[in-house]
């Protein structure tokens, strides 16, 4: 896989997703909210498509489109949005477990492991 030329695709192809919202007035027009109960909308058709074993690329476009779009009237970037998210996970331990993840718990602490 050639993550570098991933990247840039990507990058280009947001850059044109924020040019796309901003001349059909999308950024300023639209509120979070709006653009919150689309992603709602989107994530339906998603999992519709995934629960019918079809195709969810555009699904899963669509998300990411309505994404760039709060991101974009909220002054960030996906790839900072990412960045955040990673780092929150990043370290996490755990594993999945009938479909649900299940993270593993650190050591109780007590009282006495904070006395000398």
């Amino acid at each position: 896989m050639n993550v570098h030329r991933e990247n840039g695709d990507l990058i280009t192809y947001l850059e044109r997703v924020k040019m796309w919202h901003r001349d059909r007035n999308l950024i300023d027009g639209a509120t979070d909210k709006d653009q919150v109960c689309k992603l709602i909308q989107e994530v339906g058709e998603l999992s519709d498509n995934v629960c019918k074993g079809k195709d969810v690329s555009d699904d899963i476009g669509d998300c990411i489109v309505v994404l760039a779009n709060i991101a974009e009237r909220n002054g960030l970037s996906i790839t900072k949005c990412v960045e955040v998210a990673y780092n929150d996970i990043k370290d996490r331990k755990g594993k999945m477990v009938d479909g649900v993840f299940i993270k593993e718990e650190l050591p109780s602490l007590s009282r006495e492991d904070f006395i000398e």
